[in-house]
C-alpha cells in the first residue's frame, strides 16, 4: 500500500544504538546529513537554521530528543515562530530485531502536509531515502 499520509526510510548501521543516537538527537550534527536544513549553526538555545541543499531556503529547526527511548521529534519552519512538528527518528538497538547488539536500526518518518504538491512529497520522500544513506556513512566511517 502506498501510504499517503507518512513516508518511513530504515537503514541497519554497524554502530550501537546509542552512538547512532547522538547524530540523530544533536541539532548540529544533524545539519550535516539533512539536505532540507543542510550545514547548521545554532541561532538561539535550541533553534538550529539551515538551508536548503535544493532551494537554498532557510529552514529553522527544533529537536525533542527523548533519550530513553532513542526517539526525536523534529520541528521545523520559514521562521523560529512557524516550525511545527513535521518529522521524527527513532533509533532500534540490534538486539531489540535480534540482530547483533553492536548494530541498530535507524528510522526517519515524515508527515504529508495537506498543503504539499505530488512533487513535494515525493522529492522529500525521495531525499529522506537518501539521507539514511548518509546516515549510514557518516557513522560507519568514523
Amino acid at each position: 500500500m502506498q501510504d499517503r499520509y507518512c513516508h518511513t526510510s530504515s537503514i541497519k548501521v554497524d554502530r550501537p544504538a546509542e552512538t547512532a543516537f547522538e547524530i540523530m538527537s544533536n541539532g548540529l550534527k544533524q545539519g550535516a546529513w539533512t539536505w532540507g536544513s543542510f550545514n547548521r549553526s545554532e541561532v538561539q538555545p535550541g533553534i538550529f537554521l539551515g538551508h536548503s541543499v535544493f532551494s537554498g531556503k532557510a529552514l529553522y529547526s527544533r529537536l525533542h530528543v527523548d533519550r530513553e527511548r532513542l526517539v526525536v521529534d523534529y520541528e521545523g519552519g520559514p521562521t523560529p515562530e512557524t516550525m511545527q512538528f513535521r518529522n521524527m527518528s527513532r533509533v532500534l538497538p540490534g538486539a531489540t530485531l535480534k540482530l547483533d547488539p553492536g548494530c541498530c536500526v535507524i528510522t526517519l518518518l515524515t508527515w504529508r502536509l495537506q498543503t504539499q504538491t505530488e512533487d513535494d512529497w515525493l522529492q522529500i520522500s525521495t531525499v529522506h531515502e537518501a539521507e539514511m544513506f548518509l546516515i549510514k556513512g557518516l557513522l560507519e566511517r568514523a
